[in-house]
């Protein structure tokens, strides 16, 4: 296990990070994540609300994270996992079953395998993508609620499973990311998915838990209840609509809500007395201007409130408003605002904590990594050991192994020569004076078969 080393590339809205590194045990026998490079890049303009906008920018960026992380760790860094997300992805509940055609055998791993690859077959709109399938309850000759069918006997075998989608551009546009850098990718997984991998226990997500995950454009939910993923949602409103409130709010340039909002931003006004001010520069040959440090708070708290909301009714939407025992973790980068685990608490009813990584080894690389806004970049790590559902073996579709789409090079446009042109389209010149032919000159011509031009329509 300690030979194999994995790089996760985590594609932010306001970042791009790779992590590379491997799983090691301790003193205590215990399984421990050594990090052996990080390499970070801000990311102003290439990524919207989770989703690639801008390829070229996002390819700079992915190249100076992974070249930083490469020169860390010593590695020539070919294959990543990386991290997917976006306003637009979906949770769609679905079922399917399948028949066996060796009833007196016990169940088999390939036969969730057939009944997922089926799944992937599903029928979506065109311009959507299946990005994952995971089954939640399985059915086995109408019995119901079946956690694990291996080794039981049946004939029919179905399930209720999670269709997560996406964008099919959106999806294209990061496995060009990955393509373009000349990167491998292992394995596409969405951001929440990544980041529980890394913050959660299994003791939580069988007692029933709400992962959100609150990063710069996306805030994104996972809910586990009985060890399974149940459900996922993301919200189009994160740390940038905190920074953009503040910067309306306060009257200040947006560079400077967001150093406003890292170095004195509070979700709790009465941590701030009515006349604690800050001094912000204005713009040249003006003179700087106070900001009342409550009123940054009460912006923050009202725009997190907001937030708590829109999860809460997302819970209760999906029917697991007073099962989540384990309550709620908050991750992410805008978790680190003070007071964000309180306003959750008082505004969902549910006890909130701040979740980090854990279960790293500890060197001065894992304290880079070890606060919440490096969650999902850590959890891509821990996807090459260990799996979102290990009643599964795959999360992404196998029949889109390689990614041929991605793997064919862009068609390359030929330099420019003058073209073979069929009798119509050749361009009007002077003819030159014809001569006369002789017999065998019409006899040869009338024998030569005739061949049509390649520009020519059928």
């Amino acid at each position: 296990m300690g030979d194999k080393i994995v790089v996760g590339l985590d594609i932010g809205s306001t970042k791009v990070c790779a992590v590379a590194g491997r799983v090691v045990r301790n003193n205590k026998d215990q399984e421990t994540l050594e990090v052996l490079g990080v390499g970070e890049t801000p990311l102003a303009d290439g990524v919207t609300k989770g989703s690639v906008v801008n390829v070229n920018n996002t390819v700079s960026a992915i190249r100076r994270a992974v070249a930083e992380a490469s020169n860390q760790s010593n590695l020539n860094i070919h294959l990543v996992n990386v991290s997917f997300s976006g306003a637009h992805v979906l949770s769609v509940k679905s079922s399917g079953s399948i028949t066996r055609s060796s009833s007196g055998d016990e169940i088999q791993v390939e036969d969730i395998d057939h009944l997922l690859s089926d799944m992937y077959r599903t029928s979506i709109p065109a311009d959507k993508e299946i990005i994952h399938v995971l089954p939640m309850d399985f059915v086995v000759d109408g019995e119901t609620n079946v956690n694990q069918p291996v080794g039981r006997n049946g004939v029919k075998l179905g399930a209720d499973f999670q269709l997560i989608t996406a964008q099919a551009n959106a999806a294209r546009n990061v496995r060009k990311c990955i393509m373009r850098n000349n990167l491998q990718q292992e394995t596409m997984m969405l951001s929440p998915l990544a980041s529980g991998l890394a913050v959660l226990t299994d003791e939580e997500k069988d007692a029933g838990v709400a992962l959100v995950d609150i990063g710069g454009g996306t805030t994104e939910l996972a809910i586990y209840y009985r060890g399974v993923l149940r459900h996922v949602a993301v919200f189009p409103w994160a740390g940038n609509s905190l920074t953009a409130d503040i910067q309306s709010g306060c009257k200040i340039m947006p560079d400077q809500a967001e150093q406003l909002k890292k170095r004195f931003g509070n979700a709790d006004p009465s941590e701030y007395n009515i006349n604690e001010v800050v001094a912000v520069p204005g713009l040249s040959n003006r003179k700087p201007k106070d900001v009342l440090l409550k009123n940054v708070a009460v912006i923050i708290e009202d725009r997190l409130r907001e937030i708590a909301a829109l999860v809460q009714a997302e819970v209760i939407r999906a029917g697991y408003e007073g099962k989540l025992l384990a309550g709620i973790v908050l991750t992410g980068g805008t978790a680190l605002v003070p007071g964000v685990e309180h306003i959750f608490s008082r505004v969902t009813g549910t006890e909130a904590k701040v979740g980090y990584p854990e279960h790293l080894e500890p060197n001065g690389r894992a304290d880079l990594v070890g606060d919440p806004a490096y969650a999902t970049a850590v959890g891509l790590v821990w996807a090459g050991y260990k799996t979102i559902d290990n009643r599964i073996s795959f999360i992404s579709d196998p029949a889109r192994a390689a990614y041929i789409e991605e793997q064919t090079p862009a068609p390359v446009r030929p330099p420019y020569h003058n073209p073979v042109l069929s009798g119509r389209d050749k361009p009007l010149e002077k003819e030159p004076p014809k001569k006369e032919k002789g017999f065998l000159s019409w006899l040869k011509e009338a024998l030569q078969p005739i061949r049509g031009s390649e520009t020519d329509p059928y």
